[in-house]
This record gives structure tokens, C-alpha cells and sequence, in this order.
């Protein structure tokens, strides 16, 4: 969606409007676009110097300075999400690039998440995410804006001319054709039933993965978003690191099925980090409680252990609502 040209701060209790503008594939909740006004006004030194463009896009450490350091400049309000979600620029020793920040005075409260909030989550995701070296979650800091703390986390333009493979599908059969995982059944809008269907692709899978380790209560399809040259990104991270499970995803296609070796590396390396003492540990210290914190070792270990992905089970529903 675009933004509206006018940023007004809900407060927790009020729901954000639908803007009268076109919608653009790929983001449901962050939108993909922009002002046309405000594409001219992005400066020389920005992400269309095509050499900062291949050096930002491939340094997160970079990007995280511009995300902390730079000037944050709010230029409208994502109107599709249910939190506050503002689309800003920030400019940095004289560039500027474009992000989305997320304060916590705009978040509704949520009665199973009573600790933290939902910024801290997201910034803690992005570790997370981080430390796996799979690159699966944009960009994230935690930071003070023009409305007080919050997420800042790099926007995400959904390419332009580049053919993107469906990732999620309805199918009218009882079993996912070559190629693809089958998650369950659904009721198409004309009330028959089909199957609900994932890519068999090793992004989502280690994306799987990385929502079993976080604990992700919303996997939806609109949160996954297409990257330049092939990249998959992950958004909107902030129902996560419970310490009861609550596992809810789309992507339970490969629930039981042994872990990839490269996962098993992978959890290794996290329960390595997750040690106290560590650097990694640290961070998470600031970001979420001890009891999730410990949660999230026990769950690393429980995957390490099993050495499968997991599977749906106890009270909680398995599946989103809505599924996008």
C-alpha cells in the first residue's frame, strides 16, 4: 500500500484506516510503494548510485549504521498494518535510504505477550536471524524516532521486471504436485475444499527452521517479501519468543522430516552463541526476558536433539488466521 502523506500515531486501541491507493504484490502490511514526489527527491548519494547500492545491500553491518545513526525522517503511515507502522527515510553521511519504523507508543497491547513489546521482539528476531548467516530478516535496531523508541528496520523493495515463482497455492487435489510441501486443507471462496500448498524451496525451509527457534505465532504469506537476485525476506517478527509454544506457520510442509545438515550446523552454532557470556547472549539479555530467553536455548536444543523439524501439537492452533 502507499503511505499517507499525513503520519498520525494511533494510539494502542486505534485501528489504522485502508488508504485509497494501488496495491502493489509482495507486502501486505509494510506496502511496497511510495509518493512518486518523494522517489524524485531521493538525492544523488542514495540507493541509485548503483556501487553504494551493491555495497549496502550486501553489508548489514553498514546498513545497521544507517539504521542507528542516521537522520530519521517520517514520510507517511502504512495504513494496512494494525500497529503503528511508519515508512521513513534516513540519511546518513550524506545518503539516504528508505526503512520502516515501528515505535512502541503505536503498539497494541496483546494479554499473552504481557512482557517486553512487540519492537524489542522484532530487534531480537533480527539477532537471531543474524547469527544464522542465512540473512532471512531485513536489517533491524532498536532506537529512538520522532515518537519515542522503537523498531527501525530496512524497507524492502519488491524487484521490479525479476520473475518471482509462486512460494504459496491453492490446489484443487488431495496430494502437492512435484516440487511443492502440503500444509492442509482449506475452503476456497466459493466453499470448496483445496488443498493449501508451500514451495518445496530451501529458503522457506530455513526459514522453518528459524520460526521454530524464535517461536513464531504468525507466519503469514504476506510477511514473506521477494529480494533482489533470487533474496527472500521475512518481516514483522514482533508475536515471537514465548515460553510457551506457539508455533504458528504456513510452513509446516516439511513437519517431521529430518533437518537439513546445514540446519543442524546452523543450531549448533546458535546454542554455541546463546551461552552466557556471549556476545549474542548479551544482546538478547536487553531485548527479552530471562525465562524467554532460557526458552529459546531450550528450544535450540530440544531441535538439536530431535534432529527434525517439528510438529503441529497441544492447544494452540497450528495454522494463521488469516493465512495472508
Amino acid at each position: 500500500m502507499e503511505p499517507t502523506a499525513e503520519p498520525v500515531l494511533p494510539g494502542p486501541a486505534t485501528p489504522p484506516g485502508r488508504p485509497e491507493a494501488e496495491e502493489r504484490p509482495g507486502a501486505e502490511e509494510r506496502g511496497a510503494g511510495r509518493e512518486a514526489d518523494e522517489v524524485q527527491d531521493v538525492q544523488e548519494g542514495s540507493l541509485r548510485d548503483e556501487t553504494f547500492q551493491a555495497a549496502f545491500l550486501s553489508d548489514e553491518t553498514l546498513q545497521e549504521a544507517f539504521l542507528k545513526e542516521g537522520e530519521l525522517t517520517v514520510r507517511g503511515r502504512i495504513e494496512e498494518a494494525s500497529n503503528a507502522v511508519l515508512f521513513c527515510t534516513v540519511t546518513h553521511e550524506g545518503r539516504t535510504v528508505d526503512c520502516v519504523y515501528k515505535p512502541v507508543a503505536g503498539e497494541r497491547p496483546l494479554w499473552d505477550f504481557p512482557d517486553g513489546n512487540l519492537a524489542q521482539r522484532e530487534t531480537a528476531a533480527y539477532e537471531i536471524s543474524r547469527t544464522t548467516g542465512w540473512g532471512l530478516i531485513p536489517a533491524t535496531v532498536l532506537r529512538e524516532g520522532p515518537y519515542g523508541p522503537g523498531m527501525v528496520q530496512r524497507w524492502i523493495e519488491v524487484p521490479d521486471g525479476e520473475e518471482i515463482p509462486p512460494l504459496l497455492a491453492l490446489v484443487e487435489a488431495d496430494e502437492p504436485g512435484p516440487g511443492w510441501k502440503a500444509v492442509g486443507f482449506a475452503e476456497t471462496g466459493q466453499g470448496r475444499p483445496a488443498l493449501l500448498v508451500h514451495a518445496d524451496d530451501a529458503r522457506l525451509r530455513r526459514l522453518a527452521v528459524l520460526d521454530a527457534v524464535i517461536n513464531n505465532g504468525d507466519r503469514k504469506g504476506g510477511h514473506l517479501l521477494p529480494g533482489p537476485g533470487g533474496r527472500l525476506f521475512a518481516i514483522d517478527h514482533g508475536v515471537t519468543f514465548h515460553t510457551d509454544a506457539k508455533l504458528r506457520t504456513l510452513l509446516w510442509g516439511w513437519a517431521g522430516e529430518p533437518l537439513p545438515e546445514e540446519a543442524v550446523t546452523v543450531l549448533e552454532r546458535l546454542r554455541a552463541e546463546l551461552a552466557a557470556g556471549r556476545p549474542l547472549a548479551a544482546r538478547l539479555a536487553e531485548l527479552l526476558t530471562a525465562a524467554e530467553t532460557a526458552a529459546l536455548r531450550a528450544r535450540v536444543a530440544a531441535l538439536l536433539a530431535s534432529g527434525r523439524h517439528p510438529e503441529p501439537g497441544g492447544d494452540w492452533p497450528p495454522i494463521p488466521w488469516p493465512p495472508v
